[in-house]
């Protein structure tokens, strides 16, 4: 697909950039800052959109490709790429790697917050 399934991702991605934020500035008017209840949701509604999607494509073979990157990898990565991990998950769970599956599903999680926290444990102490 080449520089075309380069645009299709940019185009898609900023689509659903423009869809976070708003999903966003709906939650904070509607319930506040309290909880983040923006982000759940559009991590919830991004798995829910990609199992969709995935499912849909399946049945749906003569869809073309660009059509398949242009929602999975660009609207739903520019949206959450929460929905990208669910699928990953989801796969080898369905391969039959269950192990896999919750090995990576943990790992990704405690792997990103240690991440988080080294990343601001380093810009604390370069600092000060």
């Amino acid at each position: 697909m080449g520089f075309y399934g380069f645009i299709l991702v940019f185009v898609g991605g900023g689509l659903g950039s423009a869809l976070r934020h708003g999903t966003n500035l709906l939650a904070l008017r509607l319930v506040g800052s309290a909880y983040p209840l923006g982000t759940l949701a559009i991590n919830v509604l991004g798995a829910f959109v990609m199992g969709v999607a995935v499912e849909w494509f399946a049945l749906k073979t003569s869809l073309p490709q660009s059509a398949r990157l242009f929602i999975t990898t660009g609207i739903l990565g520019g949206f959450t790429t929460f929905s990208t991990y669910a699928l990953e998950v989801g796969m080898l769970y369905e391969r039959g790697d269950w192990l896999a599956s919750v090995l990576y599903a943990l790992g990704s999680l405690v792997l990103g917050v240690a991440a988080l926290f080294a990343g601001l444990g380093l810009v604390r102490m370069v600092a000060h």
